[in-house]
C-alpha cells in the first residue's frame, strides 16, 4: 500500500510540474533552475552523513547549513540589484568578479567530478557489480562521452534532458517525503522513534559542516541567468528557490533522523538506497532513477558552463572545446585518486571561496553606498567563507 501512495505521490507531484500554467509563469521557470541545483546531488548524500554524524542534532546542522547558504544568497542578491542599476562600478569590484568567475569556473571543474561519481555509484549499486572500481570505471565512461558530445556536437540536445530530469527529480523526492512521513508516523504511534547521540563534536563538526556546503550549493545560478529574466525576477526567484529548498531539507532530516536507525549502517555515499529500503522496496529503484538523471544533466550543464567560462577568462586564447578536455582530464584524475566524499569537500572549499569573493563584492558595494550595516555584514560572510574554503574537511 505504501509503495501505491509514494507512486502516486510522484506522479501527482509530476502532474503539478507539468501543468502548462505553471510550467510557463516566468518566476517559476526562473526558479526551478536553482531550485533544482541546491536539492540536487546533496539530496542524495546529506542525510545519512548528517544523521551518523550528528544524531538527534542533524535537524539543528541542517538549520545552520540552509542559514549560512540563505545568507550567501543575500550577498548575491544584493550583488544582482546593484548591478542592474549600477553596471560600472569600478576597476576594483570588475577584478573582483573576475576572480570570482575564476573560482566559478574551479568549482564547475570539481562538481562535473562529484556529480559523475555519483553516477557511477548509485548506477551500479543494485547491480553485481557494486565496488568503487566498476563505479570508476563507468565513471570515466561518462566522461568520455560527455566529451565527445561536447566535442564533436555540442551539448544542445543533452541539455534538452535537463527539463525532464527536473521534473523527475523533484516528483521522486515528494515521493520519498510521503514515505518518510508515513514511515515517521507509524514509528511515532507505536512510540518507536530512535534517539542517538551525535558522534561529531566542537571543531570536527565545524569543519565537517564546511565541507558540506556544495550540498546547499546551487542558488547562485540565478545571478547568470541575465539573458533570460531581468534582475528582480532573478532575485525573487532566487529567494524562492532557497526557502523551498530549505523546507524540503528540514522535512527530509527531521523525518530520517528521529525514524531510521543509522547506527549499523555503512557510510557511503549510496547509503541513502540502504536507508530507504526499510522504508518501502520501490524507494530504492525510485532514487537511483533520479540519481541517474539528475547527476548527467548537472554534470552537463556544469561542463557546458565551465568551458564557456574557461574560454572568457582566457579572453578566447581557450576554446570551449579545449575546456572540456581540461574538465575531463582533471574530473577522471579525482575519480581514481579521491573518493566522492573527498570531492565533496574539495567542491565545498571552492564553492565557499566564490561566495566569499561574492560577500566581499558585496560589501565593496554596499560600502560605495554607505550602507555600514550592509558592508559589516557582508564582511563577515567573506570571513565565513574564507574560512570555510580554508578549514572543510571530507567525512570520515
Amino acid at each position: 500500500m505504501l509503495n501505491i501512495l509514494i507512486v502516486a505521490a510522484a506522479l501527482i507531484t509530476g502532474g503539478v510540474l507539468a501543468w502548462p500554467r505553471l510550467a510557463r509563469a516566468p518566476l517559476w521557470r526562473a526558479t526551478i533552475t536553482p531550485l533544482a541545483s541546491i536539492i540536487g546531488s546533496g539530496f542524495l548524500v546529506l542525510g545519512p552523513i548528517l544523521a551518523v554524524s550528528f544524531g538527534d542534532m542533524a535537524p539543528l546542522a541542517m538549520g545552520a547549513l540552509c542559514v549560512l547558504a540563505y545568507a550567501f544568497g543575500h550577498a548575491v542578491r544584493y550583488n544582482i540589484s546593484t548591478l542592474a542599476t549600477q553596471p560600472d562600478r569600478g576597476p576594483l569590484i570588475a577584478r573582483a568578479e573576475a576572480l570570482a568567475e575564476t573560482a566559478l569556473a574551479f568549482a564547475f571543474v570539481i562538481s562535473v567530478a562529484y556529480y559523475l561519481n555519483l553516477f557511477g555509484s548509485f548506477a551500479v549499486s543494485l547491480t553485481g557489480f557494486d565496488d568503487p572500481v566498476h563505479a570508476r570505471v563507468l565513471t570515466t565512461s561518462v566522461f568520455l562521452v560527455i566529451l565527445f558530445v561536447g566535442w564533436t556536437r555540442g551539448f544542445a540536445a543533452l541539455e534538452r534532458l535537463e527539463q525532464l530530469s527536473v521534473g523527475l527529480k523533484l516528483a521522486i523526492i515528494a515521493g520519498l517525503l510521503v514515505g518518510l512521513a508515513v514511515y515517521f508516523g507509524t514509528r511515532a504511534a507505536a512510540n518507536d522513534l530512535i534517539t542517538r547521540a551525535p558522534s561529531t563534536h566542537g571543531w570536527a563538526a565545524i569543519t565537517l559542516l564546511a565541507g558540506l556546503i556544495v550540498t546547499v550549493q546551487g542558488f547562485e545560478t540565478s545571478r547568470y541567468l541575465g539573458d533570460e529574466y531581468d534582475a528582480d525576477t532573478r532575485v525573487r526567484s532566487m529567494r524562492v528557490a532557497q526557502w523551498v529548498s530549505s523546507v524540503i531539507y528540514m522535512v527530509y532530516i527531521g523525518l530520517l533522523t528521529y525514524a531510521i536507525n543509522v547506527d549499523d549502517l555503512h557510510l557511503s555515499e549510496t547509503a541513502i538506497i540502504d536507508l530507504m529500503q526499510v522504508v518501502a522496496p520501490i524507494l530504492p529503484i525510485l532514487l537511483v532513477a533520479a540519481a541517474l538523471s539528475a547527476q548527467f544533466s548537472a554534470a552537463v550543464a556544469d561542463t557546458s558552463g565551465s568551458g564557456g567560462l574557461i574560454h572568457e577568462l582566457t579572453r578566447g586564447r581557450v576554446s570551449p572545446r579545449q575546456g572540456y578536455v581540461v574538465l575531463v582530464g582533471i574530473g577522471i584524475a579525482l575519480t581514481w585518486t579521491s573518493d566522492v566524499f573527498q570531492i565533496i569537500s574539495y567542491a565545498s572549499r571552492v564553492f565557499a571561496a566564490y561566495y566569499a569573493v561574492q560577500s566581499a563584492i558585496a560589501a565593496l558595494s554596499a560600502r560605495a553606498h554607505r550602507d555600514h550595516g550592509r558592508m559589516t555584514a557582508y564582511g563577515a560572510l567573506t570571513l565565513i567563507g574564507l574560512f570555510a574554503a580554508i578549514f572543510g574537511v571530507a567525512v570520515e
